[in-house]
């Protein structure tokens, strides 16, 4: 049987092993100096100071986190794209708020600053947008009209972690960011995530709102001197537990040094990807970057006309090729009770496939896939006359 090759793929070696040998080695596993130093590595590549960021043990939870630090609650709504992740939805949610559901620009599968616009009412409390497969999209301008109308913005940069635009780390736009390090991320932890938030004091607030609330009298020294038992502990918030440890990352310590270097093959793999499905009719690559804009090159999606995804996939899937469709429309999900019509959101969900885009892909990856992907369009369409599109210029970049 032929070797599948995956759609997504961590890159762990013998420097994350090392590195969790001794963090056991240390008999410390828990949150503690490792988890410090990811924090403040990761604050210096954002662009941060060190007290804006808050490492938690899943994106997802750092999107919870987020709602409750932006007041969101009942009788508010939170605008996000349809084309997002089910935990986006749910941290909107479960705050008793209504998650109000905008379209996407069908090429990019990012919402444009229209988008957002159009279903924003006086009860928006934020914004929270996705920058899909690692495209910045329209941040800056998404950001502006937020500040505009006093809205506040969050940005899930989840895969994102190198996108930027004019050297502006994407995830810092807005009022908050979030990232995933997932196991099937680009940056690795197995499970984790990040929360940044600009303004000071709810920087503040957010280490408490990761571990029960938990608001220490005074540390064990001072403890000492006052008299007082340094054990005892007041709580401001009836939160949960969401940090981290120092065995993941270690892990995270370790792929976070190595991310321009993943960067690197996966804009190669794009370029590759891009020189090899030109000119193949029904097919689109993705549209060019932007000037300015540098993308984490976390997916590569291709879409088709003709009515024949669901077929490639199949057929790819028969040739040792695992492919996707990221993300599900959210406003379709019956729990959010969203009538929206969304036109190219539903345009794009039908013909968009997710190709396999990770750094550990050989170069004989690459080419098996484009090869494979040619020959399954060519014998879905070859029958129906073909097809024809106009390709879309190759990326910058």
């Amino acid at each position: 049987m032929v070797d599948m090759i995956n759609v997504f793929q961590p890159s762990l070696g013998e420097q994350e092993l090392a590195a969790v040998r001794e963090v056991f080695e240390s008999n410390w596993v828990g949150r503690g100096e490792r988890a410090n130093e990811f924090e403040a590595g990761f604050a210096r590549h954002i662009g941060v100071g060190r007290e804006h960021v808050t490492s938690v043990n899943s994106c997802t939870e750092a999107t919870f986190i987020a709602m409750e630090l932006a007041g969101v609650g009942p009788g508010s709504e939170v605008v996000l794209p349809t084309v997002s992740f089910v935990g986006a939805g749910n941290a909107i949610a479960s705050r008793g708020a209504q998650p109000v559901f905008c379209d996407v620009d069908p090429r990019t599968l990012n919402p444009t600053v229209a988008d957002v616009e159009a279903v924003l009412t006086p009860r928006t409390k934020a914004v929270l947008i996705l920058h899909y497969g690692g495209y910045p999209g329209e941040v800056a301008q998404i950001a502006q009209l937020c500040r505009d109308r006093g809205i506040l913005l969050i940005e899930d940069a989840a895969i994102a972690i190198a996108s930027r635009v004019d050297g502006r780390p994407c995830g810092t736009f807005g009022d908050m960011g979030v990232w995933s390090f997932d196991h099937g991320k680009i940056v690795v932890t197995v499970d984790g995530g990040m929360l940044y938030v600009r303004d000071p004091e709810l920087a503040a607030r957010a280490p408490k709102l990761a571990y029960f609330g938990l608001e220490q009298k005074s540390g064990y020294d001072q403890a000492l001197r006052a008299r007082t038992r340094w054990w005892d502990f007041e709580i401001s918030s009836f939160s949960r537990r969401s940090v981290t440890n120092d065995v993941l990352t270690a892990i995270g310590n370790v792929q976070l040094s190595r991310l321009p270097e993943f960067i690197e093959r996966r804009r190669e793999i794009a370029r590759r990807y891009d020189s090899g499905l030109a000119g193949l009719d029904g097919l689109l690559c993705p549209p060019p970057l932007p000037a300015g804009h540098e993308s984490s090159y976390y997916m590569y999606w291709v879409q088709f006309e003709g009515g024949i995804r669901d077929e490639i996939a199949r057929d790819l899937y028969e040739r040792g090729i695992y492919t996707t469709f990221r993300y599900p429309l959210l406003h379709k999900v019956a729990a959010y009770g969203s009538g929206a019509l969304l036109p190219n959101a539903e345009a794009a969900a039908d013909r968009t496939l997710l190709l396999p885009m990770h750094q550990a892909l050989s170069d004989a990856d690459v080419e098996r896939t484009i090869e494979a992907v040619r020959e399954c369009v060519s014998e879905r369409l070859g029958g129906a006359g073909g097809v024809k599109l106009a390709v879309a210029d190759r990326r910058a970049g």
